[in-house]
Parts: C-alpha cells; sequence; structure tokens
C-alpha cells in the first residue's frame, strides 16, 4: 500500500516537547484524585457559577473499595474567590438549576433507591425536599416566573399498565407489543392467580412470576440493556410542581409515548420537547422523532418540526424566544446529524448551518444573536460561534483541548475544560473566548507537582489519500540515548475520536508513559471529527484499512529512533478490541497484545450485543443475507483466530452486554484449543463502561493487569 508518511511535527501545536514542571510520575493510585466537573450554570445575573463535581471517594461501608460522590459546588465566575461545596459528599448531589431570580437552586439526591428533587435557598437554611415520586424525579427546570418546577419520571410498561395518573383508564398502548398469537394487546388481568386454574388464571399466575422476577419474557427487539437483558418498554415523562414543600405534582405527558429534551418557552406559555412522530409505530421498531409544543396549562402535543425519516431532537430555544436550534439525522445509517435553526417568525424556511461535524452541546447569547455548540473536530471538542447574521460557525478555541458543560452569560462564557496539562478544570472568559481564565484548582493542585508527557501532533496520508492524525508521547522521563518499548493505543467506536482533549483516556496515557512506554494514537479512517466522507471510510472495511491507518502511526513513531522495534504492544477496547484481534491475526510484529470488550465475529455480535445496529450500518445487511454473510466472515477477527501466535491478553466486564460477553469467550477458547498463549481477564459486575465509570478497584485492576502482561514479554 502506497502512502507518504509526513514525520514533522504540525506547525503551531501547543506540545513540542513540552513538559509538565514536577519530578513525580503519576501512578495508578493516582486515578482516585481525578475530579470531574460537568452540569456548569450561570446565575441569571452572571455572577456565580454552579456545577456538579465527582469525586472518588473511600467507600463508607466496604474495605478497600471506592465510591463515586457528586458535590453541587458554587464559584464567583469572576474567579474573585475559591469554589466551595455547597451539598455534603456523602448525600452525592447533582443537576443543579437556578431559580429565575437566583435566591435557589434546585437538584437531585437519592432518597431510598430513587432521584428526589431538593430545593435549597442561597440564603442559608437546610435543602428541603420538593419530590416523592415512586418513579424517582430528575431533570429539574424552573418555570420563567420561578413559581414551578417541571422534572421527569420514568416508568416500565408494567408500572403504565396499573397507573391512573399517566394512563387514564389504564389503556394498554394503541400500538402493539407485538405478543405472539393475540391479535390486541392484553389489558390487566382481574383473574385470580391460580396455577392449576382457568386459562385466564394460569396467564395470571405467570404475569406475577414476572412482577416477581422469576422469569423474563421478550417480545422487544431491543432487549439486551448494559449489564442485563431487559424485557420492559420504559416511558419518559414530564411533571410539574409548585415551587415550594408540600405541593403535589401533575402530569404533563400521558400515556405508552416518550418524550424528552423538554423546555419552557421564555413566555413560560408553552413548553418544546420531542418525541417519536407516530403513536401507532412499535417504539422499538423506529427511532424516528419530531419536536413538539403544547400549553403549559396542559393539552394535546402539537407537531411543530417533522421530516419524514429523519431522526430530531437536542433542541434549545434562545432567550427571546424566536429561534430554536436543533439537530436533524437519519437513523441506523453512517451519518453527521445536521445543525438546523427553526425560526418562529419565519416558520416555512429551515435554515442549516453548514457544520460537518458532530455537535455535543448548545448555548445561546443573552441577546440570542449569537449560538455557541461545542462539537468533535481533529482531536479536541472545540467551542465554535455562529453569529445569526451570518450563519458561518467561527473556532473559537483549539483543536488541542476538549471543551464540554458551555454556558453563556451577558459577558461570559463558561466551559470545562480538559487538556494535557489538566483533565477538568472550569473556565471563563468573555464572549469571544479572549482572556480565557481558570477559575477552579480541583486538579491543579495535585498535578502541580507531577510530571507529564505531552503528545506531539502529526499527520500522514493513507493509501485512499485521506489525512490521517495521530500522536506521539515520549516516556514521561525520556532519555534520548535510550531505546523504549512502544504501545500503540486504539480508539474504539469506531466513530469516536481521540486526541489532547480526550479526557476517558487521560490517565491511562499518562501512567503508560510514568512506566517507561512511548504511546502513540490515532484517528484512523471511520473516526469521528474529520466529516462525513472520513467517517465513511471504513464501510464495509473495519480490519485491513484501519489496521493501515494505526500501523502507519506506530511506523511513525519508530521511525524516530528512540523506539524499539523489537518491543512493540497493542491495546484498545470495544471496535479496537476489535481492531487489536484483528491485529493479532494478521501480522507478527507485536511483542503483545490486549483487548478489552472487543468484538471478534460480527455475526455472534448481531445477537448479543445491544450495540447490534453497527453490523447493518457499517456491512449493508444481516448475517443470514446470501451476499452480506461473507462480507461478515471476511471481516471478523475471530475467522482469522489460527493465525494468532502473539501473546493475547483479552478483557472483558463480566455483564457487558453492549459488545457481548460471548465475544472474549469464544476467543479465549479457541486460542486455547489452538494452545496459543493466551489469557482471559472477567471482571465481575463489569459492563462495557467499566474503564471509564466502573469499580474503581476493577478500573485500576484493568490497567495493572495489561501492564504486567507486556512486561512477561517486554523486559527479556
Amino acid at each position: 500500500m502506497k502512502k507518504t508518511l509526513l514525520l514533522f511535527l504540525l506547525s503551531g501545536s501547543l506540545f513540542s516537547l513540552k513538559a509538565q514542571q514536577g519530578k513525580q510520575a503519576i501512578t495508578v493510585t493516582d486515578m482516585a484524585k481525578i475530579k470531574q466537573i460537568n452540569s456548569v450554570s450561570f446565575s441569571h445575573n452572571g455572577k456565580q457559577i454552579a456545577f456538579r463535581v465527582t469525586s472518588i471517594v473511600p467507600d463508607e461501608e466496604k474495605k478497600a473499595e471506592y465510591a463515586y460522590r457528586n458535590q453541587i459546588c458554587l464559584v464567583p465566575a469572576d474567579g474573585s474567590a475559591p469554589a466551595r461545596a455547597i451539598t455534603a459528599i456523602a448525600s452525592s448531589s447533582g443537576q443543579p438549576t437556578w431559580s429565575p431570580d437566583d435566591s435557589k437552586l434546585a437538584f437531585t439526591r437519592v432518597v431510598k433507591g430513587h432521584t428526589q428533587i431538593f430545593l435549597m435557598s442561597l440564603n442559608g437554611g437546610e435543602p428541603i425536599q420538593l419530590t416523592n415520586d415512586s418513579y424517582g424525579a430528575s431533570m429539574p427546570q424552573w418555570s420563567p416566573d420561578g413559581s414551578k418546577i417541571m422534572y421527569s419520571v420514568n416508568l416500565s410498561y408494567p408500572e403504565m399498565l396499573k397507573d391512573s395518573i399517566l394512563n387514564p383508564g389504564k389503556k394498554v398502548p394503541y400500538w402493539s407489543i407485538e405478543e405472539p398469537g393475540f391479535k390486541a394487546n392484553q389489558p390487566v388481568s382481574k383473574a385470580k392467580q391460580n396455577a392449576d386454574g382457568s386459562l385466564d388464571e394460569v396467564r395470571a399466575y405467570l404475569k406475577q412470576d414476572e412482577a416477581d422476577n422469576k422469569v423474563k419474557v421478550f417480545t422487544k427487539l431491543n432487549f439486551e440493556g448494559e449489564a442485563s437483558t431487559e424485557p420492559d418498554f420504559n416511558f419518559n415523562h414530564y411533571m410539574i410542581i409548585e415551587a415550594k414543600a408540600g405541593a403535589k405534582a401533575k402530569p404533563l405527558t400521558f400515556g405508552f409515548q416518550n418524550y424528552n429534551g423538554a423546555t419552557f418557552t421564555p413566555d413560560g406559555k408553552s413548553i418544546i420537547l420531542s418525541a417519536a412522530p407516530d403513536t401507532l409505530v412499535n417504539p422499538d421498531r423506529s427511532r424516528l422523532s419530531a419536536v413538539y409544543t403544547m400549553p403549559v396549562s396542559g393539552g394535546a402535543p402539537k407537531v411543530l418540526i417533522s421530516e419524514d425519516g429523519m431522526s430530531i431532537g437536542n433542541s434549545s430555544i434562545s432567550p427571546s424566544g424566536r429561534y430554536l436550534v436543533y439537530q436533524i439525522g437519519k437513523e441506523m445509517q453512517i451519518n453527521i446529524p445536521q445543525l438546523a435553526i427553526y425560526d418562529f417568525q419565519n416558520p416555512g424556511k429551515k435554515i442549516i448551518i453548514p457544520v460537518d461535524r458532530s455537535i455535543t452541546g448548545f448555548a445561546w447569547s443573552k441577546d440570542s444573536k449569537v449560538l455557541y455548540f461545542t462539537a468533535q473536530s481533529n482531536g479536541g471538542v472545540p467551542i465554535y460561534k455562529v453569529n445569526m447574521a451570518t450563519l458561518k460557525p467561527e473556532l473559537i478555541s483549539t483543536f488541542d483541548e476538549g471543551d464540554g458543560s458551555l454556558d453563556v452569560s451577558a459577558t461570559q462564557i463558561a466551559y470545562v475544560k480538559t487538556e494535557v496539562a489538566n483533565p477538568y478544570e472550569l473556565y471563563t472568559a468573555d464572549l469571544n473566548n479572549k482572556s480565557a481564565k481558570r477559575i477552579t484548582s480541583f486538579n491543579y493542585e495535585w498535578l502541580k507537582d507531577k510530571k507529564l508527557s505531552f503528545p506531539e501532533k502529526k499527520y500522514y496520508t493513507n493509501s485512499k489519500g485521506m489525512k490521517v492524525e495521530y500522536w506521539v508521547m515520549k516516556p514521561t522521563n525520556f532519555d534520548p540515548n535510550k531505546k523504549y518499548p512502544i504501545m500503540l493505543q486504539i480508539h474504539g467506536g469506531p466513530s469516536a475520536m481521540w486526541g489532547p482533549g480526550e479526557n476517558t483516556m487521560w490517565h491511562e496515557y499518562q501512567f503508560f508513559c510514568a512506566q517507561g512506554y512511548g504511546v502513540v494514537y490515532s484517528n484512523p479512517r471511520g473516526s469521528g471529527g474529520y466529516g462525513i466522507d472520513f467517517l465513511k471510510g471504513n464501510y464495509q472495511d473495519w480490519g485491513n484499512g484501519p489496521t493501515e491507518d494505526v500501523l502507519a502511526a506506530l511506523d511513525g513513531a519508530l521511525a524516530e529512533g528512540w523506539g524499539d522495534k523489537d518491543k512493540t504492544v497493542a491495546t484498545g477496547g470495544s471496535y479496537a478490541g476489535y481492531l487489536t484481534g484483528w491485529l493479532a491475526g494478521h501480522t507478527k510484529r507485536f511483542a503483545a497484545i490486549s483487548s478489552q470488550r472487543g468484538v471478534y465475529d460480527l455475526t455472534t455480535f448481531f445477537g448479543e450485543g445491544n450495540a447490534w445496529q453497527l453490523v447493518p450500518m457499517y456491512f449493508g445487511g444481516y448475517p443470514w443475507e446470501e451476499n452480506i454473510r461473507p462480507i461478515l466472515a471476511r471481516e471478523s477477527p475471530f475467522t482469522y483466530v489460527n493465525q494468532i501466535t502473539t501473546p493475547y491478553l483479552i478483557i472483558h466486564g463480566e455483564t457487558d452486554l453492549r459488545t457481548g460477553i460471548v465475544q472474549g469467550e469464544m476467543m479465549y477458547k479457541a486460542l486455547k484449543v489452538l494452545n496459543r498463549p493466551v489469557e482471559y481477564i472477567q471482571h465481575p459486575g463489569g459492563t462495557h463502561e467499566l474503564s471509564r465509570s466502573g469499580n474503581v478497584r476493577q478500573r485500576i485492576d484493568q490497567m495493572l493487569r495489561i501492564y504486567e502482561f507486556f512486561e512477561r514479554y517486554i523486559t527479556h
């Protein structure tokens, strides 16, 4: 394959041979020191910022275990005083929302296993519990006059059948639940339960077995959750309640429908929300959505924005009430949703903002003249602004950072920044992101004495003419007179994107660099952040094409001369678990390989993984189709398992249903039958998110096991 390697550091990179001040290397247990910041919200007067901080702390009840705990904090928007927590760490609070007069915060807290909404006066006093909903309560939002709070509840199909408030008359849905043998959906039985009785009594008895979790009965297509199979449909609805203790909530939405993204219009008279466009279609069969409007006083939602075959969501209304920003895209296709504007003064005209990137968040200026958004782009998640007069996006931050949780006041923007020097801190800046100022020190304090490795950004042009960006990190204590092992890190998705702004890998990169490894990572064809053509670059080609790209990045690092070509290793999770499995069967160049939560057989993955839609999306059909079957076999790493001789560590969470536990087990079993050097690790209770938000001891264990396994083969 012909490709052009450009082995120089890109001009303009912030990381050229930069080193963090300090002498202490990052350790594996430093993971527990990282504090995450999100849910950033300006007060209406712009003087204060509320946000949530997630900490890892020793578990109060389980020895040697850790727990995640959330606190709500406040900080002056001018940074004149340090941030302070206003909720106790043990209460684990979140979703802070300012009242219109800035005198109170609404927030959530878990009570007896359910999230409920609390109110806190900023003039002092203890928080008061506002809701006591049996289904839980989340996503509080104040009405513009401050008198009421809207919130969401979530309930299952059996709960909905019995609920006389959200399901008046205790009806059954208009759409079929696809229970074979019945011409219509069955209502709740009034028959007594009797295993030896009539057919109706037997059916009542069987229903009770379901309610008691003695059996699961599936009629859904999408029945795999993250950690367990889920036979029941679930429905999200909105309630409204007066913002005072003892008030009784009233429902805004009803029935066997899912409503999402509800927000008040600025005049407080209406609510904008999204839902499926057809109440006769089983929600399991269609992921389409439309935008609706409804009176706050109640009534049936009316369609505001709908397009055939399209999914519309993530809407945000401007403070003036004139504009509604939303995203529109096709389901079950490789696509980047369009960024669109609905103008209430000109409702017949759809305004498209030209952005060939995946949007991650919106925020409006207070005068509604400018839309701010964040988007995956070129290894970072930068901030863009769009003047409504020109509709041209303008980049106002860099590709070398990841910005999120964006909010805007009359004079400032606030956001959480991820950069190589610090994984999470809160920043403010003027409305053009000039004179940005860090106003928190949650990670800064413990990092100031640490020595970090900073990536050098490079690129090469692959055989399809695509420019592929990659980053090279030298060992933390780099000595130019020594040779070092190099670790190839591969991202998942396959439409994910890595770069200096990636917070989920910050600690892992630094840990392995501290252990004396060079780390190289790239965004091969099929990655997000580079436009639709690049995103589609791995259609029906999950193996060979991306392999060319990731190996070229490794070759680029080795060409610098400090890496030991005989001591290269590779690792990755999810789709990257797939690609490391593919590498194992197609090259002998690695001293050892480790794949985590991978996909190795695409036909099996279709059956057991909740991400099964990737099969028809990326390969054009289903395993039983004659023209698709050979493609799935050709593209499955398991097909080449007999060619694997590289020492191989396979890791999978025991309850991972996104990619499915059988994937790891069948790969391991085959390699054992073949008598190849393989080890298999399962983490009990671990899901697909184990390495990001799972049990902290298991996260540490996974990192150490990869390190220990690789050391067996590179230290001799």
